[in-house]
This record gives structure tokens, C-alpha cells and sequence, in this order.
């Protein structure tokens, strides 16, 4: 970037451009991944744990809206579900016309539509949902929480319901380390926000396709659980039910086991700690 060149930080908007370069680029690499089984390997329920839909309840007749949607793979299941009317958003431009050609292809009714979180309002036309869906790897891409909850209020309806299920600020926290008996987990990494950003340049995703070409900066945010909830909480959004659970979707790291639905945990020989959280909030 011309202001690292310069000797200077990059403002926040550079940081947004280059994120979103990067997910251009990231998106033919997940396209072709084992990960993402977009060769019907995988199917789009299998990105949920059993707790989500007991949580979102019927979707039957019901608008929902799936912020930061990248390829997809889990707006689809809200189709499938018998949503009304489904809308996945994302700024990516590359994710965003994937996802309508696989939708396409798949011969789903999904509309996507390409803006940056924050505009969502105006990009949506004003439309108002009864479902917002969100996270697993989304709010760490939000500088701040603040107007991200505040855009998630004005796009519900009355009666609304948010439903975020994100990446627990403990497992970002945690980093392998080797060690005298193999590797161990431990805390390598800030859990709470106050020290800006993080940079990341490196070819490689958390998926295994292959390397990236091009954009291969990004920048994180790390946000403490307890600053999450307070977004929501300020947004005027009630907060019903946060749920802490030692299940991901995907094998984060080497020594984890197959668990519940599919998805991995840590070996019963280790401490049981929160990996994901989920949290349900209502629009009075």
C-alpha cells in the first residue's frame, strides 16, 4: 500500500479495500477446495450445528438476510428451509457472482447482493427482514461494532430477530505451540480489541485450495465477547439467549476430533473452553 510505503499506517478504509481484494482473490481458490465441497460433497446444512435451528425456530414464510455471505454455502440452507424470501450480501464482487452462479446452477431463488456491510441499508432499498443471519468470520473483519449492530436494527422488522454465530474471541486468542509432549494450545494472541488491527500476507486460506494469486493482505479486528454483546445490546436489539460451544466447523487444528454433526472439538484429554458462541436478539 502507498501509505505503509510512505512509513505511514493505513487508514481504514485502505484496510476495507484491501480485505476486499482479498476475498476477490481468496474466492476461485475456495471455489476449487475439498472445503468447500461445491462438488456436492457437502451439502449447505452441514455449515450448521444442530443448536442453530433450534434457536432460529420455522422459517417457513419468513424473510431472512444473511450478512457477509461470501460463496454462499450457508444461505442456502434458509432457502431450503423455506424462507420466503432469502438475501445474501457480501463486498465481494468475485464472491458475490459465484454465489449467484451456483445458486444459479442449483436451481435456487437466492438473491445476492454486492455492498459493503455498512451500506446494506441503502443497498437493500430499505427492505426490512425477519432474519438477519451472520458471522463465522465476519465481525473480525468490522473495524468497529457500533454502526455494524446499528445497520443490523434498521434492517429488521419489529419482532426481528438476530442471529449471529462467530468464531469465539478465545479460540482467535489460541495459537499451537510446540512442546516437549507435541504440540499444545496456548494464548498467543490478543483476545481483547486496543491494540488495532492485525496484518496478515501470506498466499495460503484456511481452506485447502490453492494458494492465492494477487491481493494477499488482510486485516483483522479482534472483539472481546463482552464488547459484542454491548453493540447489540446499544443497538436496542434484546439480548434472549448466548450460547457458548466447543464445536467447529471445521478441524481448526491438527489434534481435533470429529464431534457432533460432523463438526470437530478438542480431544476429550483437553480442557473443554468455547470455540464458537451464538447469539439470539430481537428488535421490540
Amino acid at each position: 500500500m502507498t501509505t505503509e510505503q510512505s512509513g505511514t499506517a493505513p487508514s481504514v478504509a485502505e484496510m476495507v479495500r484491501a480485505n476486499r481484494a482479498n476475498w476477490d482473490a481468496r474466492t476461485p481458490v475456495h471455489v476449487a477446495s475439498r472445503f468447500y465441497g461445491l462438488d456436492g460433497s457437502r451439502t449447505a446444512e452441514d455449515w450448521f450445528a444442530p443448536f442453530e435451528w433450534a434457536d432460529l425456530g420455522d422459517l417457513a414464510g419468513r424473510d431472512v438476510l444473511h450478512l457477509q455471505c461470501h460463496l454462499g454455502t450457508e444461505t442456502a440452507a434458509f432457502a431450503e428451509r423455506g424462507a420466503a424470501h432469502t438475501v445474501g450480501l457480501d463486498f465481494s464482487p468475485v464472491s458475490v457472482a459465484e454465489a449467484r452462479r451456483l445458486a444459479r446452477e442449483a436451481g435456487r431463488t437466492v438473491e445476492f447482493v454486492e455492498a459493503d456491510v455498512h451500506d446494506a441499508v441503502g443497498a437493500l432499498g430499505g427492505r426490512r427482514f425477519d432474519v438477519v443471519y451472520t458471522g463465522k468470520g465476519a465481525l473480525c473483519y468490522l473495524p468497529d461494532l457500533a454502526p455494524w449492530a446499528e445497520t443490523v436494527a434498521a434492517l429488521l422488522r419489529p419482532g426481528g430477530v438476530l442471529y449471529l454465530v462467530e468464531f469465539h474471541p478465545l479460540l482467535h486468542a489460541l495459537g499451537p505451540t510446540p512442546g516437549p509432549d507435541g504440540e499444545a494450545l496456548l494464548l498467543r494472541h490478543d483476545y481483547l480489541a486496543g491494540r488495532g488491527p492485525i496484518r496478515s500476507d501470506t498466499p495460503h486460506t484456511y481452506t485447502d485450495g490453492p494458494p492465492v494469486r494477487g491481493a494477499t493482505t488482510s486485516f483483522e479486528w479482534r472483539h472481546g465477547l463482552g464488547e459484542v454483546l454491548s453493540a447489540v445490546a446499544a443497538a436496542g436489539l434484546r439480548i434472549e439467549r448466548v450460547r457458548e460451544t466447543e464445536l467447529l466447523p471445521w478441524k481448526r487444528f491438527a489434534g481435533m476430533v470429529p464431534g457432533d454433526n460432523g463438526w470437530w472439538r478438542l480431544p476429550t484429554a483437553e480442557p473443554i473452553v468455547p470455540l464458537l458462541f451464538a447469539v439470539r436478539a430481537v428488535r421490540a
